[in-house]
């Protein structure tokens, strides 16, 4: 008996004839070359997947854009108001102050002079005011005492008419004489002329009353604008004491005691650290996609274990970089877009010691707002 072998089946032959294949072997071999391409596209298949799931997905810093500034602060001149000499100067550069801190005080003598005048004027007009209500009083009186005086005067006429009369009557009957007609009638034109002279006094008098309203009136308009010139003064003498408007820090001193300095004139320059921020540059992929409010990180080189909250402020509507006339693709990735982040005030005023204008840093913004910072980035952020 022979026997041969051909790949997986075995033919036999015995007594000179043949037997057919064995198909047993051929199927089971088929299965496990089928169950090993089927694991084989399964472990394919999840590592694309997983692939695609770790690489497609955005990563915290690809979502980032980032550039590099310089903490910058608002600079305010502070002047005097002013005109004068400068007499005292209470800080130095460098300094830190606070709002309403004193920082600087003007000669205030030619001032103080001008304050003691008006108090002067006010007292004389107090005296004005005192004398024109005494002579509004009087000339009441006096319209009083005309006007009892017209009474009187009214009264005595009405007598002498009478006596008149009765003297007419006495005249025709041959009672009495003709002289005592004359007299009675010249008695009641005397009293008529006493009566004009009564109504005369009491016109006198109310002309007298109105004079009198007219002055205290206008002691009383005197008053007042002597009391505004005082007030004018005073503000002008509080003026003179230079106080700091904003939390700051003194970064030059301009003038310096015993200059004489304009209305106007230029003491110092504060640095308003209250209000920083930084600037810094983006290409116009990332600056498009930037809008006020954005969340910023900062990152200072001088304090790189603190990551200082920020918020987006400004950005630019320009170009910084104008392309040429034909413009080609290179060309416009070349366009940076001026951003401005301005610093948390809560983090920033419980550091104002620590935080200098020029600081040089990093601002890092995030372009999608669904991928969250890392984690290096994310301390420290507290106020």
């Amino acid at each position: 008996m022979r026997s041969f072998r051909f790949g997986s089946t075995v033919s036999r032959k015995t007594s000179n004839t043949w037997t057919q294949p064995d198909t047993r072997y051929t199927d089971m071999a088929s299965t496990k070359r089928q169950i090993a391409w089927i694991s084989l596209l399964l472990v394919f298949g999840s590592a694309a997947a997983y692939g695609w799931y770790i690489l497609g997905r955005p990563k915290p810093m690809d979502a980032l854009a980032k550039g590099n500034g310089r903490l910058e602060a608002i600079e305010i001149d502070v002047a005097t108001r002013q005109p004068g000499r400068l007499s005292q100067l209470l800080v130095n550069e460098g300094m830190m102050v606070h709002t309403g801190e004193v920082l600087a005080r003007m000669d205030t003598a030619p001032l103080d002079a001008q304050r003691a005048e008006a108090q002067a004027q006010i007292e004389r007009t107090k005296n004005a005011i005192t004398t024109a209500k005494a002579q509004l009083a009087l000339r009441d009186n006096e319209l009083a005492v005309a006007r009892a005086g017209i009474v009187q005067r009214e009264s005595d006429l009405v007598a002498a008419q009478q006596r008149l009369a009765r003297s007419q009557a006495l005249v025709r009957m041959g009672g009495v004489a003709e002289q005592q007609l004359d007299d009675d009638r010249a008695r009641v034109g005397s009293f008529r002329g006493a009566l004009s002279a009564a109504q005369a006094q009491v016109a006198a008098a109310r002309s007298g009353i109105e004079a009198a309203r007219s002055q205290l009136v206008e002691a009383g308009s005197i008053a007042r604008a002597a009391e505004a010139s005082m007030q004018r003064i005073q503000v002008e003498i509080d003026d003179c004491t230079i106080k700091s408007p904003i939390n700051g820090q003194v970064q030059y001193i301009i003038s310096h005691p015993g200059e004489v300095l304009p209305g106007g004139g230029k003491i110092l320059s504060l640095l308003d650290i209250g209000n920083l921020y930084m600037s810094f540059f983006l290409p116009e992929q990332d600056a498009g996609r930037v809008v006020l409010g954005d969340e910023v990180r900062i990152v200072l080189d001088a304090l790189p274990q603190q990551v200082v909250p920020a918020s987006i402020s400004y950005v630019s509507s320009v170009a910084q970089f104008t392309p040429k006339t034909v413009e080609t693709q290179s060309e416009r990735q070349k366009l940076m877009f001026r951003v401005k982040a301005r610093l948390d005030p809560r983090w920033a005023g419980k550091r104002l010691a620590q935080l200098k204008s020029g600081m040089p840093g990093i601002a890092y913004v995030r372009l999608d707002r669904t991928v969250s910072w890392p984690g290096n980035i994310q301390s420290s952020t507290a106020p």
